[in-house]
């Protein structure tokens, strides 16, 4: 993923040199070397935004994400720069993304209310909801339901990302993509990841076989929307429905467990 601008030899010399003398041209080596992880997340993220939103926009607020993994990255923990590196600029175009505001109100209370609906379902139920229970419990008729769904995904993944948010005891955003990518703030911060990951993995596994396919191939495998609906047989904008489906119903079981005493 990262250009060979050095040889892997010279890039752990320059993170050593780096880490002793904080030399702004050594920085500028590794940027130039990670740059292409910038690209990477960007075309990841814009996948599935609005066309208004510039991809060389999200790029260079990409940049900024990627000049502070290298600034706070500390070699002796052990951990994958570029695993660190990827958290780090998705949260930086995922910041400026949320202080545009480009998410309308009317679609951020549409996904509140159906993963109320989800979260209330599955509580009485003891299972994933089917979509015609969804639908009553929301007062609409199944197709309706698709096309709220729809609405929803039409903002882009990177805002059903952003919805999947749970604070933490410090106060820290914590994204579905931040779980896949380690982001590694020390041993607390380390553990506190891992024990999400045990989370989300149980609430996948409880999931319907199609979403947990969509989740698994998106986040894990790193399929395209195009690429997954070619494994399922449906087309993007199906693939695109069931991620919202699942996202939100991620997010209802997440909350629903947070809420839970320990």
């Amino acid at each position: 993923m990262a250009a060979r601008t050095d040889t892997m030899t010279d890039v752990n010399e320059l993170w050593l040199r780096y880490q002793a003398e904080r030399d702004p041209a050594v920085r500028d080596r590794l940027i130039v070397h990670y740059a292409p992880l910038v690209k990477y997340v960007a075309s990841r993220v814009g996948g599935g935004l609005p066309q208004n939103v510039e991809q060389a926009d999200l790029v260079s607020y990409g940049m900024f994400g990627l000049i502070d993994a290298i600034d706070k990255f500390e070699v002796d923990r052990g951990f994958k720069f570029e695993t660190y590196a990827i958290a780090r600029i998705k949260g930086a175009i995922l910041d400026e993304l949320r202080s545009m505001d480009w998410v309308p109100r009317s679609v951020r209370a549409k996904a509140r209310t159906v993963e109320k609906a989800y979260g209330k379902l599955e509580g009485k139920l003891g299972r994933a909801p089917r979509d015609d229970e969804v639908a009553a419990e929301l007062g609409q008729s199944e197709d309706q339901f698709q096309q709220t769904l729809s609405q929803i995904s039409v903002v882009g993944l990177a805002a059903l990302d952003e919805i999947l948010v749970l604070s933490g005891d410090r106060g820290e955003a914590v994204t579905l993509g931040d779980t896949i990518a380690d982001a590694g703030h020390g041993p607390v911060g380390a553990f506190e990841v891992t024990e999400l990951k045990q989370l989300l993995a149980g609430a996948i596994n409880r999931m319907p076989e199609r979403e947990k396919v969509v989740l698994t191939l998106y986040y894990y495998e790193n399929l395209t929307l195009a690429e997954i609906g070619r494994v399922l047989g449906v087309t993007e904008s199906r693939v695109c429905q069931i991620h919202t489906k699942a996202v939100l119903q991620l997010r209802s079981r997440l909350i629903a467990l947070e809420r839970e005493p320990a």
